[in-house]
């Protein structure tokens, strides 16, 4: 419940407000006893207070990068996102410069890119020292200045990747944004018409001192085109560094559609070489069927050849078998049937003896019926 964002709270940049902060630096964060013991519960005022206790400023150092109370508090403004007032306020603070630098660090995070240019801009003529801790825990010197420098032209400032704004000249060219001004040009402008407004001296003997309060002197007229010249310089340094921005948007948005083109004919040929590769595949696939169908019929060929041979080798071993078998009961037969063929030739003999084997049945009956009476039988 203590690391959720405010249920009032706005999405920023169509997210959650603290996932602006990256997950593995967020979740330090809430295990950090500054943020459980510190951070608790405070709000919109009481951050105030925390705030002016700041005495440096610096994202993670040390081995087990731990957080700095300046990202601590950053991330709990992330997480009950004050108004747009309390914010302006904490960068218009100028007693205390670490309000000031944690006020301008959240509104480059959550503000538009006129409000970031508005705001921070003002804060270059902010020349007070600053301690920063680096990543090894030792402290560095900087400058007010110095640092809204890094928010205002860098992508990355106290391990956090700060959002991308657009360019300043770009925001001039919509006419959004009024061409910026530096302070000493109003030094400048006062010092000229201090010059001009400036009354003649009184007692100067010097006639070349008169002319040049006078404004003909040609002294006064030499700085006068030097002070013009230098603006005029810086003008068009300014202009160039302008040129050089568009030029280089230019040259990288062109980089940018070369790549994506470059990446698009990768794609394509890609596909074109997937899609033969699939073709490819299909026919070896549809070979290698073939070869495994022509496989199978051999081997199932070969089985039935083998099944028939082998039923014909069972079978003719089987009729050797049988022939040795009948051969060997042939060839033991005659001895052991020798009783018997004696006997059925004497019952032969005592049949003809007696008739009944006459091929007339009726002599053959009545010979058997004369042999049961003792007859003699009939020789017909």
């Amino acid at each position: 419940m203590a690391n959720r964002t405010d249920p009032l709270a706005k999405s920023i940049r169509g997210t959650n407000p603290q996932n602006l902060v990256e997950k593995i630096l967020r979740s330090k964060i809430y295990q950090n006893t500054y943020w459980k013991e510190q951070c608790f519960g405070l709000t919109a005022e009481t951050l105030v207070d925390k705030a002016m206790e700041l005495d440096h400023l610096g994202g993670t150092f040390g081995g087990n990068r731990k957080p700095a109370p300046f990202i601590c508090l950053v991330m709990k403004m992330l997480q009950i996102q004050p108004e747009k007032d309390i914010v302006v306020e904490f960068i218009k603070n100028e007693d205390y410069k670490y309000v000031r630098v944690l006020g301008a660090f959240y509104l480059r995070l959550t503000g538009t890119d006129v409000d970031i240019y508005r705001y921070l801009e003002p804060l270059y003529n902010d020349y007070r020292k600053l301690r920063r801790k680096l990543a090894d825990g030792q402290y560095a010197l900087t400058h007010v200045d110095e640092y809204i420098d890094e928010l205002l032209t860098t992508d990355y400032s106290c391990d956090i990747a700060l959002p991308r704004i657009k360019k300043r000249w770009i925001l001039e060219q919509n006419k959004t944004l009024e061409p910026r001004r530096s302070a000493l040009e109003d030094d400048f402008e006062e010092e000229e018409e201090k010059d001009e407004d400036e009354p003649l001296a009184t007692g100067l003997d010097d006639e070349h001192e008169k002319d040049y309060y006078r404004g003909a002197s040609p002294t006064r007229e030499r700085d006068r085109d030097r002070r013009r010249d230098s603006h005029r310089h810086r003008d068009r340094d300014y202009d160039r560094d302008r040129d050089y921005d568009r030029d280089y948007d230019r040259e990288r948005d062109y980089d940018r559609e070369r790549g994506s083109r470059r990446d698009r004919d990768r794609d394509r040929d890609r596909d074109r070489l997937r899609l033969r590769d699939d073709k490819d595949y299909g026919r070896e696939r549809d070979r290698e069927r073939g070869r495994e169908r022509d496989r199978r019929d051999r081997d199932r060929e070969h089985g039935r050849r083998r099944s028939y041979s082998r039923s014909r080798s069972r079978s003719r071993d089987r009729k050797d078998r049988e022939d040795d078998r009948r051969k060997r009961r042939s060839s033991a037969s005659p001895a052991r049937d020798e009783p018997k063929k004696k006997k059925d030739k004497k019952e032969k003999k005592e049949k003809k003896a007696d008739g009944t084997d006459h091929p007339d049945p009726e002599i053959a009956e009545a010979n058997r019926l004369r042999a049961s009476l003792g007859l003699k039988p009939l020789n017909c």
